[in-house]
């Protein structure tokens, strides 16, 4: 830590405080410390953005206005009591301060992007080789990892513990060094005679959790959304928000403007609902405004920031919304026609990329500027061939890379839609690819997961296969990589 100050050899110091210091945990993998505005006043809650989690850019602060000659000893003797209150505070805070590294579906941004190299993250291994630790998990499910503060969370369906084919859905908490199972929350029971039946690609716990501050949003589906603090101390739980499923539950939730915000695209009656982050209450649920024949959909949705407002981009059957944040109100959508709706959006460079779903999926390059019905508007381009249905795309320098079903990986100009390359690697794909650095990740159902150069030209680099079935979507933290199998976890890195 630094402060701004004046000396001149023995002379008294003049000291103008008016300049700051702040810190920030970045990636949790240390304290970088930058200039600010000011020390004092603490308070952990100033500008907070993106559902109350701290802003990187705006800290907490602490304020001292003094200019008065002092001597060097006198100027120590003052200062220390206040760096003691200053370090006890990054002490206590030390969780919401710390950017959490993987925090929720898709990482960071929720885009799939890796925004540090500082380690080196492994583009080869085997099940022998670069495996720091492999852990048998309890239960089922497909949510992927999140991480931070030490720690991996995953939630899991598991067999009812009086033999019934009830089942208790879970937060599994382990450590992130040694992959040790450390607790297993309970958090509802899924009574098996009001379950309808899940695809079989599915699984009762497949929407992924969400870290942010001191608190572990996790989220069902139709079954219900529960909280807990880190430990797994259950803080609430809202199973008011109950629809009819097909095939199961799949989105995951985002936050914003201090709401936990999730899809609830059933058998009827489609909507998008806010609970406040607080208490779990609802804070507002929107209908999709379109009368789609088959109405169910699993898409996670997207925030971005459109001209300083904050828009909750919402795909679903037939429609993809922007929403306020704050009110649920409609800013705009775009018509399709697709149903069964899972790839999350990504935003690159003022343009939005959206897929359509089943049945011949579209990806659609959308300029989210516009109010009410954009259609025929704000779309800029349309691609139709080998598209994906489950996994997300990746947006990086100008260029747009997707992977089908099928395993065709497809390489897009971002301003054209134009078809830069194109290659079959084979097999079948769920989980969303995941860009480090200019390497792209695609993980196949098979558990073979392929590396690749994300630029103009199609390069292979490495093919990796842990021989077990994966649909889950890659981790990334500490220079290590995380992946979840059908029944395990591993933690692979450069060994």
């Amino acid at each position: 830590m630094w402060v701004a100050c004046h000396a001149e050899s023995n002379r008294p110091l003049f000291l103008d405080f008016r300049r700051s210091v702040e810190w920030k945990m970045a990636n949790g993998l240390g304290m970088a410390l930058i200039p600010y505005r000011g020390i004092g006043d603490y308070n952990s809650g100033a500008n907070r953005t993106n559902g109350g989690r701290p802003d990187p850019e705006s800290p907490p602060r602490f304020t001292w206005n003094i200019r008065m000659p002092l001597s060097a000893s006198a100027w120590l003797t003052m200062i220390r009591p206040a760096l003691c209150t200053i370090l006890m505070a990054v002490g206590f805070q030390s969780t919401s301060l710390a950017a959490d590294a993987w925090p929720e579906f898709r990482g960071p941004r929720g885009d799939g992007v890796v925004p540090s190299l500082a380690p080196s993250i492994p583009t080869k291994w085997t099940p022998e080789e670069n495996i720091t630790w492999r852990t048998e998990l309890p239960g089922e499910g497909w949510s992927s990892p999140v991480i931070g503060g030490g720690k991996i969370y995953l939630s899991a369906a598991m067999p009812s513990d009086d033999g019934s084919d009830d089942r208790v859905l879970c937060l599994l908490i382990l450590d992130q060094a040694t992959g040790s199972l450390e607790k297993t929350v309970k958090l509802m029971k899924q009574e098996s005679s009001t379950t309808p039946k899940i695809h079989n690609k599915n699984s009762h716990a497949s929407p992924t959790p969400l870290l942010s501050e001191n608190r572990i949003y996790i989220h069902f589906g139709y079954q219900g959304t529960a909280c807990t603090d880190r430990q797994g101390n259950v803080q609430w739980v809202n199973r008011d928000l109950s629809f009819k499923p097909t095939h199961g539950n799949g989105g995951s939730p985002v936050l914003a403007d201090g709401k936990l915000i999730f899809t609830c695209d059933g058998g009827d009656s489609p909507s998008v609902a806010a609970l406040n982050t607080k208490d779990g209450s609802l804070a507002w649920r929107t209908p999709r405004p379109v009368d789609s024949a088959r109405k169910f959909s699993f898409a996670t949705p997207t925030v971005i920031d459109v001209d300083n407002q904050i828009q909750i981009i919402a795909p679903g059957s037939d429609c993809v919304l922007a929403l306020d944040p704050a009110s649920g109100k409609i800013i705009w959508q775009v018509a399709y026609d697709g149903f069964s709706v899972i790839p999350k959006p990504v935003y690159a460079d003022g343009r939005l990329f959206v897929i359509s779903g089943f049945m011949r999926s579209t990806l659609m390059a959308i300029q989210p500027t516009g109010k009410g019905d954009i259609t025929d508007t704000h779309v800029d381009w349309v691609a139709k061939k080998a598209i994906p249905k489950t996994p997300s795309p990746i947006a990086t320098d100008g260029l747009v890379f997707v992977v089908s079903d099928d395993g065709i990986v497809s390489c897009f100009e971002q301003t054209t839609g134009e078809l830069v390359w194109k290659e079959r690697l084979g097999g079948g794909f769920s989980s969303s690819p995941t860009l480090i650095g200019d390497h792209l990740y695609v993980t196949s159902e098979e558990g073979k997961t392929t590396v690749m150069k994300a630029g103009r030209k199609f390069e292979l680099l490495a093919e990796n296969d842990l021989e077990e079935r994966s649909l889950a979507s890659l981790a990334v933290a500490d220079g290590a990589i995380y992946l979840r199998t059908a029944k395990a976890l591993y933690r692979i890195e450069n060994r």
